[in-house]
């Protein structure tokens, strides 16, 4: 069987660079894993290449996702971000943003680490999932079910477990690059391919 990267990349650039150098690399840093799951968030009812393409406008003009700033946008700021076509303009999830900016903070000085708190639900290492179709691959998990009542609990929005689950993926919480994809291997996976 020759190896092939996964089918959902296509052939489209910026995706391919995404799934090669990016999707499934485990993260640990606070602050990156918090601004993946408000792109996530941001991603919820429409396509993740959608965001991708205005990832570097939302880092410009949402101070790059840093919470301490997300946190404290006002009401002008959040009408100017709304005015922009460089992002996607829905207001829950604009505001969804700045609430979740202000609960991670909360949650950082309360109970520690959010990276801690995120691996947790995976045992602090990614999951090997194995999987060698796309058909096999779940859109949400017990591990996701589990983070996303979590994040509810504590006030998160726009972290259903479907979301969550769509970041596990991307932040290597699980690796579900298939089995015949090159990059399954080089990021851990132990099974083997007939």
């Amino acid at each position: 069987m020759t190896d092939k990267r996964c089918p959902w990349c296509g052939d489209t650039p910026i995706y391919v660079a995404y799934h090669d150098e990016e999707w499934g690399v485990p993260e640990h840093d606070s602050r990156k894993l918090f601004a993946m799951l408000l792109l996530e968030g941001f991603q919820a009812g429409l396509s993740w290449i959608t965001v991708l393409k205005k990832r570097a406008h939302y880092l410009e003009v949402m101070d790059g996702l840093a919470p301490e700033k997300v946190a404290l946008y006002n009401e002008a700021k959040i009408e100017a971000l709304l005015a922009d076509p460089g992002i996607i303009r829905n207001k829950l999830k604009v505001r969804g943003a700045v609430k979740n900016a202000k609960v991670f903070l909360a949650m950082e000085q309360s109970q520690g680490a959010f990276s801690e708190f995120l691996w947790g639900f995976t045992g602090g290492k990614p999951l090997d999932n194995g999987f060698r179709t796309m058909a096999e691959v779940p859109a949400s998990t017990p591990e996701s079910d589990a983070m996303s009542k979590a994040l509810k609990k504590l006030g998160f929005t726009f972290v259903g477990s479907t979301i969550c689950y769509a970041f596990m993926q991307a932040v290597g919480m699980v690796n579900d690059h298939l089995v015949t994809c090159p990059r399954y291997r080089e990021l851990g996976g132990k099974v083997g391919v007939p």
